[in-house]
Parts: C-alpha cells; structure tokens; sequence
C-alpha cells in the first residue's frame, strides 16, 4: 500500500510538471473559482452587517404616564427581558427623554423656547423593546397589551401607549427586505458556484483529456482502475491546494484595501480586512476545502470517461 500510494503521488508530481501549461490554466481557473467562493463569503457577511445594522434601527416603545414609579417600570422591563423573543429592554427616563428631545431639535429655536416656557417635563418614561428578530414584535406587542391592566402603580395602569402599529408598516416591510435579501442571496450563491464547479470540471477534464493515450495503455496492461486514477486525483489535489493559497494570498491586500472604505461605507458595521484576520481559520478552511474537494471530484469524474472506453 505505502509503494503504491508513493508510485501514485510521484505519478502525479510528474504529470503536472510534464503538462505545466495545463496544469497552470487548470490552476487560474481554479483560483476563479475559489475567488468567487471567497466574494460570497465576504459579501455575505457584509449582507448580514447591514441587515444587522437596519434591524438595530427598529424597535417598539412602551410610553408610561408621567405618574408612573420608576420601580414599577423597571419591574416590567425586566419582565419583558425574559421573553424568548426579545433581546434587550432599554428604559429611557423622563429626563434621559427630554435630553433626546433637545439634541434632536436644537436647530429649532421656536421648539426649544416653547420647551423652556413649560413648567414640567412633558415627556414619558419608555421602555425600547428589541426582538431578536423582526417577526417577533406583533408577538411581544400583543403580550404588552395583555399586560396593560396588570401594569399598575398604586393600582392605576401605567402603559400610556404603545407606538407598535404606528412601526407595523416598517416593520413588515423590513421583514420582507431580510426575507427576499436572504433568498436572492442564496440562489445566486448556489448558481455561481454551480458555474464555478463546471468551468473548473471542464477545465480539469481537458487537463486529463491529454492523457488519455497514457490511460489507454495502462488499461491494456492491466491496471486497477484505483492506480490509473490515483495520479489524476493527486494533481487535482494539487490544483486545489495551489489555487487556495493563491486565493488566500490575494485576499489579504486586496481586503487590506478595502477595509477602511467598507467601515465607512457601513457606518462601522463591517470591515472587511479586521473580518478577514479574526475569521482566518474559517476563511482557510472553506477556501482550501472548497479548491481540494473540487479537484478530486472533478478529476475523479473526469478520469472515469476514460476508464469506460
């Protein structure tokens, strides 16, 4: 076993230097290949940081009468916290409120004038409710109003209102945008790299189709199918293993470079290169995995045409 397998990996080191002009267009169309494979990681990732970064922009509130114990808000908010369906409750105080308010509307001098003439804050204490997901909030906003009876502060009710309906719209909307995103994203994934298995099949089958003398009197003399293919399998090994350290090689500047543009672009929801450095493992894996499985099974598919003849 050990003889043969070092007689097939020889084999295979000399028919990839005897046919190098193949095996170097067999290498760049791989590296094509696990190119666009990388771009999809990349891209994907940059996808979910925005569709991260509009979900972070919606939210429910809950309004509470001015009267209302800042205990028994709390209390609430907390309660609310343990539901499966929210992520995080965010109590916003009267007086953090009109801090809002006032930066908001500081370039309106009419509003601000107005403002300073009241003898009390007439803003309400909130809690900001986020979901985990944006599917989440008809749930938890018909939950508040369950609630709203039960919610009391020396037994008067304190929910004032709740701004759900007002967000529906935007809600659903955004629930769609993730929802066709996420599909588009998907198909169009699949079809590249559907593209990409065929170009690198076609490619490496033209590689081997030069040596299909060479295949044609192994099987007259009497070699296993196992041993004619095993030299073909290693080369698309190597093909495979070539073409993902060229690939990984060329994502660094290339990620370096657009690293600091996509921070910006996203509002620092995403740079691309920090992604690339703290998810290199990942990164490597799925690039050198992709690039060798592509090349043992299109050398495996490839050889076998020439096997039957």
């Amino acid at each position: 076993m050990f003889l043969t397998t070092k007689r097939i990996i020889k084999a295979g080191f000399i028919n990839f230097w005897r046919n190098s002009f193949v095996s170097l267009a067999s290498i760049l169309v791989m590296t094509i290949t696990l190119f666009v494979i990388g771009s999809l990681i990349f891209a994907n990732a940059m996808m979910m940081a925005t569709l991260e970064q509009i979900r972070d922009r919606v939210d429910i509130n809950v309004y509470f009468i001015t009267t209302a114990a800042e205990v028994d808000i709390l209390e609430f908010g907390d309660e609310l916290e343990g539901l499966e369906e929210v992520e995080k409750v965010e109590f916003v105080s009267r007086e953090q409120a009109l801090e809002e308010f006032r930066a908001r509307r500081a370039g309106d001098a009419i509003e601000m004038q107005a403002l300073d003439e009241l003898d009390d804050n007439p803003l309400q204490s909130r809690l900001r409710v986020k979901a985990t997901d944006p599917t989440h909030y008809e749930f938890i906003a018909g939950y508040i109003d369950g609630q709203v009876n039960e919610v009391t502060t020396d037994g008067v009710p304190i929910i004032a209102k709740i701004n759900f309906q007002e967000n529906r719209a935007m809600i659903d909307s955004l629930t769609s945008i993730i929802a066709s995103v996420e599909t588009f994203g998907f198909f169009l994934t699949l079809a590249l790299i559907a593209a990409s298995i065929l170009i690198t099949f076609n490619t490496v089958r033209l590689a081997i189709y030069t040596a299909r003398d060479e295949i044609s009197v192994m099987r007259l003399v009497g070699a296993s199918y196992s041993y004619i293919r095993g030299p073909f399998v290693f080369e698309g090994i190597m093909y495979g293993a070539i073409a993902g350290i060229i690939t990984l090689v060329l994502f660094y500047p290339l990620t370096l470079w657009m690293g600091v543009p996509s921070e910006q672009f996203f509002g620092g929801g995403i740079n691309v290169f920090t992604y690339y450095v703290e998810n290199f493992a990942s990164i490597f894996l799925t690039i050198m995995g992709s690039g060798i499985a592509l090349g043992v099974v299109s050398s495996f598919l490839a050889v076998k045409k020439y096997l039957r003849m």
